[in-house]
């Protein structure tokens, strides 16, 4: 694990043990969960105020609110919040905001989850469903998340780095309860061309490991920002794609994304 995810890690370890200090209740989980209608070629589109990488990408006079739904209008299959605190000015009220916002549409905590009541912390806040990432994760704790997310009916993006991370992954697509999920749309499988060393993209990474991707529908994520990036991935294998800083710099983020899920698709 790269230093950065360790840091990351270590501090989600610390808000877990705050929150597995609270109490949840039935009516905690009240909230309805928006399930993914997926379609050829899709685009998860994400909310996020900085990046390590990209620095501040706040949008001016275009509030959380209406971007969120900006991206909607323009056919997102999905919205994606950053919740991480210390590297992303995140926070969960902010994905809450984006529930409010778009009571149609599926939205994704993003953030570097390490314990399930995490997963619960996302449903209680209205989230549809989480990212995971395999490389933090033992395989017995990835079962476990998974699990808390089946239970509360919420889609899970697992995302990889390499080559064995799409190993473990295929490996937990061979049980029935997650082969399932895989079918139905609610599993998955993500592949992140951060290099979380040097936060830098690495734009060959989509491609040389378009071979390993397992029977699942792949998302390309990070280092999309135009129309014509979506057609090439889509040529790869990947089914939908994950646009968050080309997005946030966007003027006109519902075209984008309508040009990404056409260039997807034709391709």
């Amino acid at each position: 694990m790269s230093d950065f995810l360790q840091s990351m890690a270590a501090h989600s370890a610390e808000r877990a043990a705050v929150v597995a200090l609270s109490q949840f209740r039935s009516s905690d989980f009240d909230k309805p969960v928006v399930p993914l209608t997926l379609s050829a070629f899709d685009v998860i589109a994400e909310i996020k105020d900085r990046s390590p990488a990209e620095g501040d990408l706040s949008y001016g006079d275009c509030d959380r609110n209406a971007r969120a739904q900006a991206y909607a209008a323009g056919g997102a299959v999905a919205i994606s919040v950053l919740t991480e605190p210390s590297r992303f000015d995140g926070d969960l009220a902010h994905l809450a905001e984006v529930v409010a916002a778009v009571p149609g549409t599926p939205v994704m905590r993003k953030d570097f989850l390490v314990e399930p009541v995490q997963v619960l912390e996302a449903r209680k806040a209205g989230a549809s469903g989480v990212l995971l990432i395999a490389t933090m994760l033992s395989d017995a704790k990835l079962r476990e998340m998974l699990a808390a997310a089946w239970e509360h009916g919420m889609f899970v993006l697992l995302e990889s780095f390499d080559e064995d991370d799409l190993r473990r992954s295929s490996e937990l697509l061979d049980t029935s309860a997650n082969r399932d999920r895989v079918e139905n749309g609610q599993l998955l499988v993500g592949v992140n061309t951060r290099n979380l060393k040097t936060l830098e993209v690495d734009s060959e990474r989509l491609r040389n490991l378009a071979p390993a991707l397992p029977a699942a529908r792949c998302v390309a994520e990070s280092g999309l920002l135009v129309a014509d990036d979506a057609a090439r991935v889509a040529g790869w294998g990947y089914q939908a794609a994950l646009v968050g800083s080309a997005l946030m710099r966007s003027d006109d983020p519902a075209s984008l994304i309508a040009a990404m899920r056409e260039a997807g698709t034709s391709a």
